[in-house]
């Protein structure tokens, strides 16, 4: 007879391999093989199977005509109920800044010890426009948006630099997530959630970043004023 331990252990080592499977496909941005992932996940083609067929039975995944499989749609509309009054309240304003500027804008957010995107726009009309996708994330300490994030929790745990962004109001860097790259972020201090941030993600611009920073934060305290301060 099985365990009432063992049961559990392995329900949660189900889950989280279904977790990895979303993961994997979100890395990947293209659709894979069921081979493909099994590979990346380092489990037996069987068993990749099965965590797959679970998922696509409550459409986090779909089937592409050619057998390979992507992330379904059901997942968009679980991720619109993350923090759903953030996203409404900075919709309109990322919306207006990436239009205004021709670059990409985002707000990223705490979770744990990284920085996630939690939603991005892309700007109407630009020649060339970075993709910044909701759920992508990487480090505190790599890049502008967190350090701008870092710069709102107490001062005794602040790395090297965030002095500076926290007297300055910003945060900016180049190179430090993806190659080539550059952005400028501002603190989103909000009543009742975790330190966020909005930034911008771009290639090239003729604004210094001390100008991009003015914009942002107009931005930022149109958001808070949404959301009442």
């Amino acid at each position: 007879m099985v365990s009432d331990s063992r049961k559990a252990s392995s329900a949660s080592q189900t889950l989280s391999r279904g977790i990895r499977v979303l993961e994997v496909l979100a890395d990947a941005q293209e659709a894979l093989s069921v081979d493909q992932i099994a590979e990346r996940l380092g489990v037996h083609r069987s068993i990749a199977y099965r965590l797959i067929r679970t998922l696509e039975d409550h459409g986090l995944l779909t089937r592409e005509p050619a057998g390979k499989f992507e992330l379904g749609t059901r997942l968009a509309a679980l991720a619109a109920g993350i923090k759903h009054d953030l996203q409404a309240a900075a919709l309109p304003e990322l919306t207006a800044v990436a239009n205004e500027l021709g670059m990409t804008c985002f707000v990223a957010v705490m979770d744990r010890e990284e920085c996630v995107t939690l939603v991005s726009v892309e700007p109407r009309h630009a020649v060339a426009s970075v993709a910044q996708r909701p759920g992508s994330r990487h480090p505190f300490t790599v890049g502008a948006p967190g350090r701008a994030i870092l710069s709102q929790l107490p001062e005794a745990g602040w790395p090297e630099g965030i002095r500076e962004v926290a007297a300055r109001g910003y945060a900016d860097s180049h190179g430090e997530v993806i190659e080539n790259l550059s952005a400028v972020a501002v603190p989103l201090p909000l009543r009742g959630h975790d330190p966020a941030a909005l930034a911008v993600v771009y290639l090239s611009s003729t604004l210094a970043p001390s100008e991009l920073a003015e914009r942002l934060k107009a931005a930022a305290k149109a958001v808070r004023d949404a959301l009442g301060g």
